[in-house]
């Protein structure tokens, strides 16, 4: 009973924090680059995007089924009404018009959306982290903490300089766009599970949105994948919560509308995330929990294995026995990219 108490306990205080949209408004006051971006994503995600999909179902459609109408009372002329096929026709004129209204606008526009959405929301993070003033996490108060190289350590590992730093941070971004790939997948294959399948996809959508949201400050901050993916397990209860009204304002649309929803919504979760501090007050009492029984959940235990696997795979480099003796770089660039799998990502096997 304890544990459960104190799962809900950081759900909801997961939830508080990412209903704490005032912070958008704050550091939208402090940066005017900031809202000219986050201005430009509701303009084209919500007014262009969204109000091209009202259109569509208020105003093309409704006139299309009073151009080509699918009764004879609707017909101007009845004598329309003794030609056999006409209905049918009309019915394949009019399912044409829309896919072509489809094909020819929405679909172009879907794509550029994703495409220049994706590039903004990297720009509203930045922005709203430099009118944040950080440079790095804020560990005011684990100065006061007995625990706090421990506590540091677990949000930043140092990196080799050099082209090794450079190589594993490549690497390090590679793995994290696969293995969000293969937890994509797996959460898009929950939905088909009967009965517990719409709510276990529920759950798996709030965590992928929360980690998307809190990934923008975790780049910046350069936290290491693995510590970062480490986290996001030990307090998954709080991001759980946090990813939930996200989830919840798009679940029950179509996916064109659930996306538009998407993409307006998002970029203020991640302002609300780079301007939360409420997951590192909750670290500096990571004993409590884990005492109250909030233990580590690996989420990404299946992503984790399958995209090991793939990341191995292909990796094969091949370099001129020549070119290895009269270039070091060469050398080192061989030596890195052999080391990559095993430098960032998790061995579960430790938390068994």
């Amino acid at each position: 009973m304890e544990r459960l108490k104190s799962g809900c306990v950081l759900w909801l205080e997961g939830l508080k924090e990412a209903c704490c949209l005032h912070r958008v408004v704050i550091l939208c006051l402090r940066s005017n680059s900031l809202l000219l971006r986050t201005g430009q994503c509701f303009l084209l995600n919500g007014f262009i995007f969204l109000g091209s999909i009202f259109v569509l179902n208020s105003v093309v459609i409704p006139a299309l089924w009073w151009i080509l109408p699918d009764q004879c009372s609707h017909l101007v002329s009845h004598q329309l009404c003794t030609l056999a096929g006409t209905f049918k026709f009309y019915s394949f004129l009019r399912l044409a018009l829309i896919q072509l209204f489809y094909v020819l606008w929405f679909y172009p526009l879907y794509v550029f959306s994703i495409v220049l959405s994706t590039i903004w929301y990297n720009d509203i993070a930045k922005y709203g982290y430099a009118a944040m003033g950080r440079s790095k996490f804020t560990v005011d108060k684990v100065s006061s903490q007995n625990n706090a190289p421990a506590t540091q350590d677990a949000y930043q590992a140092k990196k080799p300089s050099g082209l090794g730093g450079v190589m594993i941070g490549i690497g390090e971004q590679v793995y994290s766009i696969l293995l969000l790939s293969v937890f994509f997948l797996e959460v898009y294959a929950t939905g088909f599970i009967p009965y517990i399948g719409k709510g276990l996809n529920f759950v798996l959508l709030s965590w992928m949105y929360a980690y998307y949201c809190f990934e923008y400050k975790w780049n910046f901050n350069e936290v290491a994948l693995d510590r970062r993916l480490d986290y996001f397990e030990s307090y998954w209860p709080f991001f759980a919560g946090f990813g939930s009204p996200c989830v919840l304002a798009i679940f029950f649309f179509s996916p064109l509308v659930s996306y538009g929803i998407m993409a307006i919504l998002f970029p203020l979760f991640v302002l609300t995330a780079t301007g939360s501090e409420a997951e590192q007050e909750i670290s500096f009492e990571k004993y409590k929990w884990r005492a109250a029984g909030v233990e580590r959940l690996p989420i990404f235990y299946v992503a984790n294995n399958v995209s090991i696997n793939l990341f191995n795979k292909p990796m094969r480099v091949e370099l001129h026995t020549t070119r290895l003796q009269n270039s070091s770089a060469e050398g080192v660039l061989l030596a890195v990219l052999r080391l990559l799998p095993s430098t960032f990502c998790i061995d579960y096997a430790e938390f068994g």
